[in-house]
C-alpha cells in the first residue's frame, strides 16, 4: 500500500481504506479500522511518537489504527503515529503499544472497536468540528480535501469513540478480547492446518 498522511487517525485511515477499495477491492473485506478509547477516554498507548520517556508513552482521548487481517497471524498493522515499523505484525505491535491492562487501573483499561473497511467508509462522517478551537479557529490547519461525509450523518465521530457494546458500528473488544480474535499463534495455526 502507498499511504499519504493527512491530518487526525481517523480521516488517514478512512483514506486507507479507499485506496483498498480503488486499488485492491479483493482485500477490502480483509481490511478495518480500529478505534481505541474507553468511557473516561484515557487511553495509554507506548511507542508512540507523541510519547514521553523512554517509552514513548502518551495518553490519548481516542486513537485509530487501519488492520489488514489476510490469513491467520499474518494481520499487519498501519499506524502513522507509532515509532514502530509501517507496518508492524499484529503481535508486536499490540505486545509494545497496549502491553497489558493488569498493571493499569480500570479506567485506563482500553477498548477496542473493530469496523469492517466497507462499513467504515459508508457510515464515518466528521465535520471537523473536533479540530477547532472553542472560537472556531482551526488547532492546525486542515485537510485540503473536503470533511468526509456520509450520506446519513454530518458527524459520526462519537459514535466510533464510544466503546458501549451495542452501540456504533462494528464490534467492541476488551484488550484480551481483541487480542484472541486477531492473533494466532504459529503453533495453534500449525495445529488447525494438521486436523
Amino acid at each position: 500500500f502507498v499511504f499519504h498522511l493527512f491530518f487526525d487517525s481517523e480521516e488517514n485511515v478512512w483514506k486507507l481504506c479507499e485506496q483498498v477499495k480503488k486499488t485492491r477491492i479483493d482485500e477490502l473485506n480483509k481490511c478495518y479500522a480500529v478505534f481505541v478509547s474507553n468511557e473516561g477516554r484515557t487511553v495509554p498507548l507506548w511507542r508512540q511518537k507523541a510519547g514521553r520517556g523512554d517509552d514513548q508513552v502518551v495518553i490519548w482521548d481516542y486513537h485509530v489504527f487501519f488492520m489488514h487481517n489476510p490469513s491467520p497471524n499474518r494481520c499487519l498493522v498501519f499506524d502513522l503515529d507509532t515509532t514502530l515499523p509501517f507496518p508492524t505484525y499484529f503481535h508486536k505491535y499490540v505486545t509494545e503499544t497496549f502491553r497489558s491492562d493488569l498493571a493499569l487501573r480500570p479506567e485506563h483499561h482500553r477498548f477496542f472497536r473493530v469496523i469492517p473497511a466497507e462499513t467504515y467508509l459508508m457510515e464515518f462522517s466528521s465535520d471537523r468540528r473536533h479540530m477547532r478551537r472553542p472560537d472556531g479557529s482551526w488547532i492546525k490547519p486542515p485537510p485540503s480535501y473536503p470533511p468526509i461525509q456520509s450520506n446519513s450523518n454530518v458527524h459520526s465521530l462519537g459514535d466510533f469513540i464510544c466503546m458501549s457494546p451495542g452501540k456504533g458500528p462494528g464490534i467492541v473488544y476488551s484488550l484480551s478480547e481483541f487480542v484472541q480474535t486477531f492473533y494466532k499463534s504459529p503453533n495453534v495455526v500449525a495445529q488447525q492446518n494438521n486436523k
